[in-house]
C-alpha cells in the first residue's frame, strides 16, 4: 500500500514523524507539502493564483499513491477527488465554530470574505467527496457526525516522539513564571486569554510568558502587555527553541476557549512541566483532573490563581503530578503505539466506507504483514 501525505506548514514537522513510523513499519509512505504540488486562488501568494494540476499530475503517476492523506482543506484534497483516489482528512479544529467566528470578526472586508466563502467552498467539497473524516479526537469526532452525519470517521490520535523532549540550558526568564505557547488565530478560541488579565493583577509576583504568533496577536497584547509581569515572546522555531522554553517555565498553562488534541501540551508533560488547561474540547482526553493535571472552568480567574499558586509553593504535588503525566503521555501517544491502534482497527475506515473490494484487500495486507512488528 502507498499513502501520500500532503501537509500543511505548521504541522508537517509532526506529520513526518507519521511518516517515517509507516515507513519503519513496512507501509510505503510519502510525505509532501500540500501547497507545492496544488495551489490557487485564493492562496496568500498571488503568484500561485493560476496554477495548474500538472505538478500534482506528475507526483500521481510517479508514486502511484493507494490513498490520500490531507491535514487541510485546500487545492490537494480537490486534486485527490479529481484524481479518484480515496482521500482521508486528518481534521484537527473545530472547522465550523472557526467558520462562525471568522465570518463575524477577521473576514469583514470584502476580499477576505470572497477568499472566506472560496476555502469554505472547497472544505464542503472535500467533505463530502472525502471517503472518510479522521478527527484528532473524540470531542472533535462528535463533532463531526453531527455536522457531516452521512460521513464515515474515526478517531486519529496524534502521536509525539518522547525521545524529542528533554531538558536543556532554558532561556533568561524571571521565576516564578508560567508559559504559555498557543496561536491566535480565531476569536472563539483566542478571547479565553482575557481572563489573564485578572490573573496578572491577583499575582504581581508572577511572570507570565506567551510564546506565540496569529492574525490575532495584536488585539490580545493591546489588552495584556500593559502589565509588568506579562511578557511576549513571539513565535519559537519548532522543536529547538519551544524546547529550551519548557525546560525554563515552572508551569505551563493553556487558557483558550476551544483546543481539541494540543500537541504543546503533550511535550509540556513529557518535560515534566506540571500543566493547567481550560475545560473545553478535547483537553480532558489528555488532562486527567488531580492525576496528570489539572482543569479549569472557562473563565475563571480564581481557579487559577488557586492552582498556580498550589503549583509553585508543593513540590512534592508537582513531582506526582508531573511523573504521572509523562507515563500517560509516552504510553498512549507514541507514534508506533497509534501506528499499532491504525493497523490493529484493520478495516476501520475503509470498511465503513465501503470501498472496492481490491483497495480493502491491500489495506488487510499490509495489517498483517506490518501487525507482528510490534
Amino acid at each position: 500500500m502507498r499513502l501520500l501525505i500532503g501537509g500543511s506548514s505548521s504541522f508537517i514537522f509532526h506529520l513526518k514523524e507519521f511518516s517515517d513510523t509507516l515507513n519503519n513499519l513496512g507501509v510505503e509512505s510519502k510525505l509532501v507539502f500540500d501547497a507545492d504540488y496544488y495551489d490557487g486562488f485564493p492562496s496568500r501568494k498571488i503568484r500561485n493564483w493560476i496554477q495548474t494540476r500538472k505538478k500534482f499530475n506528475k507526483l500521481i503517476d510517479e508514486f502511484k499513491p493507494d490513498a490520500i492523506l490531507i491535514d487541510r482543506q485546500r487545492h490537494f484534497g480537490i486534486g485527490a477527488l479529481k484524481a479518484k483516489i480515496p482521500l482521508f482528512v486528518l481534521l484537527r479544529g473545530h472547522y465550523w465554530s472557526e467558520l462562525y467566528w471568522n465570518k463575524r470578526t477577521m473576514y469583514k472586508t470584502f476580499h477576505k470574505r470572497i477568499a472566506l466563502l472560496q476555502w469554505d467552498k472547497f472544505a464542503k467539497e472535500i467533505f463530502n467527496g472525502a471517503t472518510a473524516i479522521l478527527p484528532i479526537c473524540r470531542y472533535l469526532e462528535k463533532v463531526t457526525n453531527e455536522y457531516l452525519p452521512h460521513k464515515a470517521t474515526d478517531v486519529f490520535f496524534e502521536g509525539i516522539t518522547a525521545s524529542r523532549w528533554y531538558q536543556v540550558k532554558g532561556m533568561k526568564l524571571k521565576h516564578p513564571c508560567v508559559g504559555l505557547l498557543q496561536r491566535s488565530n480565531w476569536w472563539g478560541k483566542t478571547s479565553e486569554m482575557l481572563i489573564l488579565k485578572k490573573v496578572l493583577e491577583k499575582m504581581p509576583d508572577v511572570n507570565f510568558y506567551w510564546a506565540g504568533d496569529g492574525p490575532l496577536r495584536d488585539r490580545i497584547l493591546s489588552e495584556l502587555k500593559g502589565y509588568d509581569n506579562f511578557h511576549w515572546l513571539g513565535s519559537l522555531e519548532h522543536p529547538d527553541k519551544v524546547r529550551e522554553y519548557l525546560s525554563e517555565i515552572d508551569v505551563y498553562a493553556l487558557i483558550t476557549g476551544m483546543d481539541l488534541a494540543s500537541l504543546s501540551l503533550k511535550e509540556a508533560q513529557l518535560m515534566k512541566k506540571p500543566v493547567i488547561a481550560s475545560n473545553i474540547g478535547g483537553i480532558p482526553e489528555i488532562v486527567i483532573d488531580g492525576e496528570t493535571g489539572f482543569l479549569v472552568n472557562l473563565g475563571d480567574s480564581d481557579q487559577i490563581v488557586d492552582l498556580i499558586n498550589d503549583l509553585l509553593s508543593k513540590p512534592d504535588l508537582v513531582k506526582k503530578i508531573t511523573s504521572k503525566a509523562e507515563e500517560n503521555v509516552k504510553m498512549n501517544y507514541s507514534w508506533k503505539f497509534l501506528a499499532k491502534k491504525l493497523f490493529v482497527k484493520g478495516e476501520f475506515i475503509f470498511s465503513a466506507a465501503k470501498p472496492d473490494i481490491l483497495f480493502l484487500r491491500k489495506w488487510v495486507e499490509v495489517f498483517s504483514i506490518t501487525r507482528s512488528g510490534f
